[in-house]
C-alpha cells in the first residue's frame, strides 16, 4: 500500500496518518515501518527525536535557496526511482504540499522561478507513474470555519498556514488533488467526523486499490 495525505495545515493529515497505520496493523496485520511527514518547515519531522529549538531556529535561518536544495532533495529521495512492487510507503504531503507552501511562505518554487516547483511536480509525479502507479493520493479536508477554529483551539508552536490564507490554502490542495497525474484518488472530510468515523470512510474507499494479498489478509 502506498499512500500520499495531503490538506490544509489543521485538516488533520498527521492524525490520520497515525490512524492509517494502526488500521492496518489491526485489520491486516501490518504496518507502515515510517511515516514520512518531512515537508513542513521548519518544523519538519525526522525519524526518530523531534529536532530541537536550536536545529529549528538553524533552520528557519537558511536562505531560500538553501531551503530549496535540501527540499529538492527531500523531495527526490521519497520519490521512488526504480519500481516499488510490494513496498509501503506512507507519506504526509510529500511534492504537492511543498509545492504550495514553497511559493506562499518559503520564497521559492513559484512559475518560472528558483525551483519552479510546477515543474518538479510533475517530474515527480511521472516517476510515481511509472514507478509505483498503486500509489493512491487522499486528499483531508475540512470546512474553513472548522480549520480556523482547531487554529484557535490547538495552536501548533510553529504554524505554516495565517488564519487569512485558510480559504485560499484549501482551494490549493483541491485544485491540486484534482489536477495531479496519478490516478488513484479519494478524499476525506474531517469537518464533522471523528477520527474513527474518518477511518471507516477511508476502509470502505480504500478497497477499489488494495491489492489481492491486502485484500485477502483484510480482516
Amino acid at each position: 500500500m502506498r499512500l500520499i495525505l495531503i490538506g490544509c495545515e489543521y485538516s488533520g493529515t498527521t492524525t490520520l496518518a497515525h490512524a492509517i497505520n494502526e488500521w492496518t496493523k489491526e485489520t491486516m496485520d501490518k504496518e507502515f515501518t515510517l511515516i514520512h511527514d518531512h515537508f513542513k518547515l521548519p518544523d519538519t519531522k525526522p525519524h526518530g527525536p523531534g529536532l530541537t529549538e536550536e536545529e529549528i531556529a538553524q533552520f528557519d535561518a537558511l536562505s531560500p535557496r538553501l531551503t530549496e536544495v535540501i527540499m529538492r532533495h527531500n523531495l527526490y529521495y521519497h520519490t521512488p526511482a526504480q519500481s516499488s512492487s510490494g513496498e509501503d510507503f506512507l507519506g504526509i504531503g510529500v511534492h504537492i504540499e511543498e509545492g504550495i507552501y514553497g511559493p506562499l511562505y518559503y520564497g521559492y518554487g513559484g512559475p518560472g522561478g528558483l525551483g519552479d516547483r510546477q515543474t518538479i511536480s510533475q517530474s515527480l509525479e511521472q516517476r510515481i507513474l511509472n514507478f509505483a502507479p498503486e500509489t493512491v493520493l487522499i486528499l483531508v479536508k475540512a470546512s474553513p470555519e472548522v480549520i480556523a477554529k482547531r487554529m484557535k483551539e490547538n495552536p501548533h508552536k510553529y504554524p505554516v498556514v495565517p488564519e487569512g490564507d485558510i480559504s485560499d490554502v484549501l482551494q490549493k490542495f483541491e485544485e491540486a488533488h484534482q489536477n495531479s497525474s496519478i490516478q488513484n484518488k479519494i478524499t476525506l472530510d474531517t469537518s464533522t467526523a471523528t477520527v474513527d468515523e474518518t477511518i471507516a470512510d477511508f476502509a470502505e474507499k480504500i478497497r477499489p486499490y488494495l491489492s489481492e494479498s491486502e485484500l485477502t489478509n483484510l480482516s
